[in-house]
């Protein structure tokens, strides 16, 4: 089902044998510059994207924010299977599926986390797939101890929350950089109300994966980052890293590695701004993020 009201318009996309959930933002322009995918980390939801879809819409983008399986509203998988072929599947599908609906545009996939992890294989490992890339903190290497807290996060709360402000009282204390707002209205989009306890609004299951780090399918594991390496070193076109400095996931190390696997790498640092660059600092994101899409993909005739 579609909705659409001033320029944003709600999508279904498919995903590797499911539906995935997308807002879609495109302005009154007479010809697009391109398609921005946007990807969201694992345990967030596309919402954290709200803001940056909004703005490149009105600056001539299409943009598409989308929910991971077994996150928002996208559909769960009945077998709860989260490993990477299962996103990368989704990815390629959905994409497949966004060039026929907007034909003859370049694509740029901005990946957080997970979403920048499975960007940078799709790309690596399918020449020509996207004609531009962005990694927010993330690298092909990330720092074991920041992964592990953000599991660790992700884990803390399995019964959920008494309240709005409980819930707002573990974010802070897992990232006490981000600004707090008195509006909670806004966690509302990643939490779901369940008899008297507020539930994040994604599949446990997502997070329950074999965490044996020889498993193929496991995202930070010994088998996936050198399946990353790999896709980096084929990677041809622009790639931009931000990262958040403030955030104990991507390391100066994590950063060279990449500038040595991808040499068109740029990297913005984002200062006081954790692992959720984009909602802990959205104007200078975007910003960057803006500029970097302009100077990769520039306004030629189509």
């Amino acid at each position: 089902m579609n909705t659409e009201t001033a320029g944003h318009t709600f999508v279904d996309l498919p995903g590797a044998g499911l539906e995935l959930a997308a807002d879609r933002w495109s302005g009154d322009a007479i010809r697009h510059k391109g398609i921005v995918v946007l990807l969201h980390g694992g345990g967030q939801t596309r919402h954290s994207w709200r803001a940056t879809g909004e703005r490149l819409g009105r600056l001539g983008w299409i943009a598409y924010a989308v929910d991971l399986r077994g996150h928002g509203d996208s559909e769960w998988d009945e077998r709860g299977t989260y490993g990477l072929s299962a996103y990368l599947g989704d990815l390629l599908s959905m994409v497949t599926e966004i060039r026929r609906r907007d034909p003859g545009l370049p694509v740029a996939l901005v990946g957080a986390s997970l979403g920048g992890l499975i960007s940078l294989l799709a790309t690596g490992e399918n020449p020509g797939f996207a004609q531009a890339v962005v990694l927010v903190d993330v690298v092909v290497r990330v720092e074991v101890t920041g992964s592990g807290r953000v599991r660790d996060f992700m884990m803390s709360a399995p019964d959920g929350f008494a309240s709005l402000e409980e819930a707002s009282d573990a974010i802070a204390s897992y990232n006490p950089h981000r600004r707090r707002t008195g509006n909670l209205d806004g966690l509302k989009k990643n939490l779901r109300l369940r008899g008297d306890r507020w539930h994040w609004h994604w599949d446990p299951r997502s997070i329950q994966i074999d965490y044996n780090p020889t498993n193929p399918e496991l995202p930070n594991g010994e088998v996936a980052y050198e399946r990353s390496k790999n896709a980096a070193r084929a990677i041809t076109c622009p790639v931009l890293v931000v990262r958040g400095m403030a955030s104990d996931v991507v390391s100066d190390e994590g950063v060279a590695e990449m500038r040595d696997l991808i040499r068109q790498t740029r990297v913005v640092d984002v200062r006081e701004a954790g692992h959720m660059v984009a909602g802990d600092d959205n104007d200078v994101f975007t910003v960057g993020l803006i500029d970097f899409l302009d100077a990769s993909i520039p306004d030629v005739p189509r």
